[in-house]
């Protein structure tokens, strides 16, 4: 397992070595000149060029690139071309606030989406059955910046509820994590059915009947035991698409995280931002697909089985 650990973590530095680069070259691609953004319309051109030159704008994109991950690596961002301060602490300040929208929405969503879909199965083709497939195909057909505007007609604006932007209390989160964890709760829901179908199907659930065991104990011990372990790799692929998601949620709701750090920084052309916001969180949805990984090995007994038999052949071969 160490071994496995170790290889994943160097198979990362290239992953993030070519995003990096890829996020660059879009970048550079883009139109929009940040040299001018910052002078603005009344300067002359030479002042323009002054403000490139300080900005290193000049350099050679490979050049560039390579001044980026070098001052990454040290832990130096850079900084921002319009405040001039710091990235790297601005993202630390702003991160906790899209973590704690990401892990609250994946929360719901997991609270939500797992029992309703055990629940859908155990009751195949009735009318709850069909009815939360209907609701689950609605919640993932709907655009989530769409969603989250309707949450807002109707829970702050019509009924009062709920405030419309801003986080100076627990209510100001509601909006936020509802709008994401309803599609991802959809989601999870659709394949927790699937898995749950396709459990008590197979061989050991036809034993089980066999020996006498209720209904109860066959879908709730045995088979939806089974049915769950898939789901970690599916919450996982979740928790990562719900931090770069978060953004809408930010958007709308005001919240300082650092999806709105990423749209503010992009609007601007602020290159050290928008590189930086990039590979940091190219760098957390790798290590959180890690940490799955890690725990369906741990979970899953056939995969744990492998690494043990892994180390008692190379034992073995010793």
């Amino acid at each position: 397992m160490i071994k496995y650990v170790i290889k994943r973590l160097l198979l990362f530095i290239p992953i993030l070595l070519g995003i990096s680069f890829v996020a660059l070259i879009f970048i550079d691609m883009s139109p929009g000149d940040p040299a001018r953004i910052i002078a603005g319309i009344e300067k002359q051109e030479w002042e323009v060029e002054k403000i490139r030159e300080d900005l290193g704008l000049n350099d050679p994109l490979l050049i560039r690139y390579v001044k980026f991950i070098y001052g990454a690596v040290r832990g130096d961002f850079g900084t921002t071309y319009y405040t001039k301060r710091p990235v790297g602490p601005d993202m630390m300040q702003r991160f906790p606030y899209t973590l704690l929208i990401a892990t609250a929405s994946i929360l719901l969503a997991v609270l939500i989406g797992i029992p309703l879909g055990i629940y859908a199965a155990t009751h195949q083709y009735t009318w709850k059955d069909n009815t939360a497939i209907l609701l689950s195909l609605i919640f993932v057909s709907v655009p989530a910046f769409w969603f989250a505007l309707l949450l807002v007609q109707v829970f702050s604006v019509k009924l009062g509820w709920l405030p419309v932007s801003g986080i100076q209390s627990w209510t100001g989160w509601v909006l936020p994590t509802l709008s994401l964890a309803l599609g991802y709760a959809a989601g999870l829901a659709r394949q927790a059915r699937s898995n749950m179908l396709e459990v008590i199907r197979q061989d050991f659930i036809t034993t089980a009947r066999a020996k006498g065991q209720s209904e109860v104990v066959i879908k709730y011990r045995h088979a939806l035991k089974n049915a769950c372990i898939p789901l970690i790799l599916v919450v996982g692929g979740m928790y990562g698409s719900a931090l770069g998601g978060a953004l809408i949620a930010e958007v709308i709701f005001s919240v300082p995280g650092l999806g709105q750090y990423m749209l503010a920084g992009l609007t601007g052309r602020d290159y050290p931002v928008i590189q930086a916001s990039v590979l940091f969180m190219s760098v957390i949805f790798c290590l959180v697909i890690l940490l799955i990984d890690i725990a369906f090995a741990f979970i899953d007994p056939r995969i744990r089985s492998q690494y043990v038999r892994g180390r008692k052949r190379l034992k073995g071969d010793a």
